[in-house]
């Protein structure tokens, strides 16, 4: 670089310091932005009630997760215990706190508020405890933790309020989701494949869903650039499934190119952003990012969004019916 052009490039960032905008230097990297990873439905997420096949599954994945080096949190739904061997089911919860994990609760039997009503509701986030809490409990750890299903938070207004007053009596925070790459719509479909040997189909809704989950990613972060001006701590909603344990190390692969770091859920919890109210009362399970913009009255970059593939969705509605 010849001595003109350097000292053009010095009086160029002078300039943009004079302005007050930031000028990095040249060849330095971007500071990393913070992620907390959240896997919901353990002891698993799966399409078969196969005892060595959720076992496998959460080995793998807690495998991967400490061999990265990464912070995570399970949600448990304590009806799945009783889905294969109980105490096996139980086992797996001890494992992910063995790899150093969290836990937290994700209701006994993952229904929805809007089904339950608020007492219904605030009985099955109570029955969801026992088991969790009592693992917790041996390592020192208290179960502060709650994901709702479906991030369905209730409605009408009553029955929202009622279940957050219960929560915070009871010593629970929210766990929100500013990330969502509906990573459980390709998870079942990737089961039916395995069953059926289909390998090319594996190997399809594994490229899908790799290939989603960056441009949601991506799009999250756009989105908190249109509310915030900046990067947040964002939150992601995972889930405990085979698809995420056979293809983690693409996914984490996935979180360093968009230049996310993993953090605990409390770390992330610190961000300011989460200070902010969220005024949604529907009946609809929308992430924090969408609630945030209705209470900022900011738009969101929705004209770049792009659902799921049309395919995944039809594979999935043939696997389940319980789209909700």
């Amino acid at each position: 670089m010849s001595r003109g052009v350097r000292r053009l490039l010095r009086a160029l960032i002078g300039g943009l310091s004079a302005l007050g905008l930031a000028a990095p230097a040249f060849g330095a990297a971007a500071e990393p932005g913070k992620v907390a990873l959240t896997f919901d439905d353990l002891p698993a997420l799966s399409l078969f009630s196969d005892q060595p096949y959720i076992n496998y599954l959460n080995d793998t994945l807690l495998r991967d997760l400490k061999r990265h080096h990464l912070p995570a949190i399970g949600f448990v739904n304590e009806s799945k215990l009783d889905d294969g061997d109980r105490t096996q089911q139980i086992a797996n919860l001890e494992k992910w706190l063995k790899a150093g994990m969290n836990l937290g609760n994700h209701t006994f039997s993952h229904e929805s508020p809007n089904v339950l009503g608020a007492k219904g509701y605030i009985e099955d986030i109570a029955r969801g405890e026992p088991v969790t809490r009592g693992l917790l409990a041996k390592r020192h750890m208290k179960l502060g933790w709650f994901r709702h299903p479906y991030l369905e938070t209730g409605v009408p207004a009553a029955v929202k309020r009622d279940i957050d007053v219960w929560l915070t009596f009871h010593g629970y925070r929210i766990a929100p989701v500013t990330i969502d790459a509906n990573d459980w719509e390709f998870a079942e479909p990737y089961d039916d494949a395995i069953s059926r040997h289909d390998e090319p189909r594996r190997l399809r809704i594994k490229r899908q869903y790799l290939e989603y989950t960056e441009r949601t990613v991506a799009w999250y972060q756009k989105a908190s650039e249109a509310l915030f001006g900046r990067q947040i701590a964002f939150v992601i909603l995972l889930h405990d499934t085979r698809l995420n344990a056979d293809n983690f190390d693409e996914v984490a692969q996935i979180l360093k190119r968009r230049n996310l770091k993993a953090v605990t859920l409390e770390e992330a919890m610190k961000d300011p952003a989460y200070r902010i109210r969220d005024p949604y009362v529907g009946p609809d399970g929308i992430d924090w990012i969408e609630r945030w913009s209705k209470e900022m009255h900011r738009d969101l970059p929705w004209t770049s969004w792009q659902e799921a593939p049309k395919e995944i969705v039809e594979e999935y509605d043939r696997t389940n019916s319980d789209r909700h």
